[in-house]
């Protein structure tokens, strides 16, 4: 694939509606590509998202889901994870790392939710972020996946693929979903996020992008960062893109890639 011309000179001179036009149809593209894209924590309702993705912090979703059947089948409600002893609730999560940090979050908002929320998890955001260990981004994870209600995720790779794409320059979360938000029409925020993290696991890799397999090079100003060569591109592919297992153990149905392995099988890297 031909290195795009004129990337220097696009950096200064590209107008704001060029750079909106550019990202819409980044977004369309993206859609193309991963039309399957969809949250990559196994759940089965809003307690069960809500709890795996507060245990993502700082860990891949395929430890996550890998960690948490265990975990459901012990505590499945609030009510049960309000009362679980702390000791036990922390050997249970402790493979996902920061687990005394994670089980107090856990055990804090359980108790939120059974004496605060009726043991219902809250659709509204500025519910959601009085819990603790609940930001917005978990909020956002949880409404637009859990309630239908659109949401941008400002997560690592999110957040690194938009400045690379110079679709904003700022690096505090809660600004780029701002400004990101203010580009894309509101029902296309979740599946935005979705599309745009796929793309950052998969191929736009922090480290080493692989550039020369990339579908969206052509519109990427940041294009030659990673390895340009299609041959040893393709090799830095990963999860579906390289042959290899997601990270969710029960993906969607038409996800086309293989299901991770439970706890102590092959991992997947992030």
């Amino acid at each position: 694939m031909p290195k795009p011309s004129g990337k220097a000179s696009a950096k200064k001179t590209e107008s704001r509606l060029a750079m909106v036009r550019r990202a819409r149809r980044i977004n369309r593209e993206l859609a193309e590509v991963y039309p399957y894209a969809h949250p990559e924590l196994d759940f089965r309702n809003p307690f069960e998202l809500l709890v795996a993705t507060v245990l993502s912090a700082q860990t891949t979703d395929l430890r996550v889901n890998q960690t948490t059947p265990a975990l459901f089948a012990a505590y499945p409600t609030p009510e049960d994870m309000a009362a679980a002893a702390p000791e036990e609730l922390e050997e249970i999560i402790r493979p996902t790392g920061f687990f005394r940090a994670k089980s107090k979050a856990l055990l804090g908002l359980s108790q939120a939710l059974r004496d605060d929320f009726g043991g219902e998890v809250p659709g509204r955001l500025e519910d959601l972020v009085t819990l603790p260990g609940v930001g917005r981004k978990t909020a956002n994870v949880v409404l637009g996946n859990a309630f239908g209600v659109p949401g941008i995720t400002v997560d690592t790779h999110f957040g690194r693929l938009v400045r690379r794409w110079k679709w904003t320059e700022q690096e505090d979360p809660e600004k780029v979903e701002a400004e990101i938000c203010a580009i894309f029409p509101k029902s296309e925020w979740t599946m935005l996020s979705h599309r745009v993290v796929f793309h950052g696991r998969r191929i736009c890799h922090a480290r080493r992008p692989a550039c020369g397999a990339c579908p969206i090079a052509p519109l990427c100003p940041a294009y030659g960062e990673g390895e340009t060569d299609p041959e040893k591109a393709k090799k830095l592919l990963k999860y579906e893109k390289g042959g290899q297992p997601g990270q969710r153990l029960n993906p969607p149905s038409d996800y086309p890639g293989l299901p991770a392995q439970p706890l102590g099988g092959a991992a997947a890297a992030v």
